[in-house]
């Protein structure tokens, strides 16, 4: 871990990012995530599939949900679609409407780590009804604070799910 983990430990129990958020990946992020092209979402998750996966296997992939109005105007959940190849190719099964964000926050693009923590805070709730293995994946496309994740993370644990890993494509170098 890192030192700043090791002064603050995360909620998560491990962390699979296989990538570092730069040049050239950066550039078919942007494209994917708001140049509404998902050809290159098909190139970062076939790449992603490609790396030495964690040994423990996950009994559920839970991507990160978008609010619905960022959904609507998106067309698509970039967690999702890179969920979804990851989750056939390991067999894992894929909870994608596990997790519902209630409330339209912020892009967390231009907020320091604090400020995304509060912005996250309270943004995800359950659905009704979901029945949740002992180990649970959370996965998103990029990690930069870990906020986002964080919050999935403990509201999994709050409901009992024993452990739960973060994934994401790729994690953006701290500075």
């Amino acid at each position: 871990m890192c030192g700043q983990c090791l002064r603050r430990a995360p909620p998560w129990d491990a962390a699979w990012a296989p990538f570092r958020y730069g040049w050239p990946l950066d550039r078919l992020e942007t494209r994917f995530k708001f140049g509404d092209d998902l050809a290159a979402g098909r190139v970062l998750a076939a790449l992603w599939r490609g790396e030495p996966a964690p040994v423990e296997v996950p009994a559920l992939i839970v991507p990160v949900p978008l609010h619905r109005g960022r959904l609507r105007e998106r067309g698509y959940n970039q967690a999702l679609e890179l969920a979804r190849p990851l989750a056939a190719a390991m067999h894992i099964p894929l909870g994608r409407d596990v997790l519902v964000r209630t409330r339209d926050t912020s892009a967390q693009t231009e907020l320091d780590r604090i400020a995304r923590r509060r912005n996250v805070r309270g943004a995800f709730r359950l659905r009704t009804g979901s029945a949740l293995p002992d180990h649970v994946v959370v996965l998103d496309d990029v990690m930069t604070t870990g906020a986002t994740l964080a919050e999935c993370t403990r509201l999994l644990k709050r409901a009992g799910v024993r452990r739960v890993d973060v994934w994401a494509l790729a994690r953006a170098p701290s500075h």
